[in-house]
C-alpha cells in the first residue's frame, strides 16, 4: 500500500450527513461504520454514530471522518485546502461546499494572481480554494 496523507474530520453527532455531503460534492464511494456495528463501548444514544467513514473520490481525494463520542472533547483544528489550476472543478467544489456555509474570504483574484477563497461549511469545516493563475 503507498503511503498517503489525508484529513481525518471530527464532528459531533453530524458526520453520516456531513460525509453524504461530500460525496454530493466530490462524487465518489463512501463507507461508513457505526459504533454499534463496531460494538464499541458508547452511550446507547450513539449507538447509531459514526466510527469511522471514508470517502474515496474518482480523482483521488481520500475524506475521513467520525463523530466524536460525547465522552471525549471533539477536536477542530486546521483547514481543508483545495488547489489546481482546473477553475470549473474547483469553483464546482466551491459552489458547492458554499451552500449553507459561513462567508470567510469570497473568491476572487488575490494579491499574488491566483482565486483564492475561504469558508465555513455547513457542518463547522473550514475550507480554502486557490486557483491558480485564472
Amino acid at each position: 500500500m503507498t503511503t498517503r496523507l489525508n484529513p481525518y474530520l471530527s464532528f459531533r453527532d453530524s458526520a453520516k450527513d456531513a460525509m453524504e455531503f461530500y460525496r454530493t460534492v466530490f462524487g465518489g464511494t463512501l463507507t461508513v461504520s457505526t459504533f454499534g456495528e463496531s460494538g464499541m463501548p458508547v452511550e446507547d444514544s450513539e449507538q447509531n454514530n459514526v466510527m469511522h467513514s471514508q470517502l474515496e473520490t474518482p480523482n483521488g481525494f481520500t475524506l475521513m471522518g467520525a463523530d466524536t463520542p460525547l465522552s471525549m472533547e471533539v477536536s477542530v483544528n486546521g483547514t481543508v485546502s483545495l488547489s489546481g489550476d482546473d477553475e470549473a472543478e474547483l469553483r464546482g467544489y466551491w459552489d458547492a461546499l458554499a451552500e449553507g456555509s459561513t462567508p470567510g474570504v469570497p473568491l476572487e483574484k488575490a494579491p499574488w494572481g491566483d482565486y483564492f477563497g475561504m469558508l465555513t461549511d455547513r457542518f463547522g469545516i473550514a475550507w480554502m480554494v486557490n486557483i491558480a493563475g485564472s
